[in-house]
């Protein structure tokens, strides 16, 4: 397998990041830099070491993994994506200002695990093919980071223009990829 083959395997993993990144970017309107900083480590390194696990513990839990992981990533980020949504349409009935909101490092960690899932398979390809895991796996996670940065600052954009309907937009968005994710 090749660098292209990585790269393009790393973008495909980083997708569902990148909405989640995007979202973020466009609700919290408030984030410092340590918040900002963390928000592509932490997709970079879950999407990086879910692939390891997945190589390592392929064969333990291969099965379920395949089985569960869409309703796993439904029930993460729905419950999320619903409490935006909701959370949004009280402030836009009760407020002419949006209300900053505070990105957290337990909704971060949760939607980290929720947009890596995937990742865990793809170690369970590699394996089964027979590479090394630990190349492709830092590129997946370096590849990740970079589409993350990116956007984060194309959700700032949007959630400036959007304004308070960002919020019901980013949990409409976090629904569908949970949605999708069962199919």
């Amino acid at each position: 397998m090749g660098l292209t083959d990585i790269l393009l395997i790393g973008a495909g993993l980083a997708m569902d990041a990148a909405a989640v990144s995007m979202t973020n970017g466009m609700v919290y309107k408030n984030l410092n830099k340590l918040t900002y900083i963390s928000m592509p480590v932490f997709f970079g390194v879950f999407q990086m070491l879910m692939p390891v696990m997945g190589y390592y513990a392929g064969g333990l839990f291969a099965e379920i993994m395949t089985r569960y992981s869409g309703i796993v990533i439904f029930v993460i980020l729905g419950i999320i994506g619903a409490k935006m949504i909701k959370e949004g349409v009280e402030d836009l009935r009760k407020h002419e200002v949006c209300p900053a909101k505070i990105m957290t490092l337990k909704i971060l960690f949760f939607q980290a695990i929720a947009t890596s899932i995937d990742a865990f398979a793809v170690g369970i390809g590699f394996s089964a093919v027979g590479i090394g895991i630990f190349r492709p796996s830092a590129i997946i996670g370096a590849v990740t980071v970079f589409i993350v940065v990116a956007a984060i600052f194309i959700g700032r954009r949007f959630g400036n223009m959007l304004g308070c309907r960002a919020e019901i937009l980013g949990g409409m968005i976090l629904a569908v990829i949970g949605i999708k994710a069962l199919f």
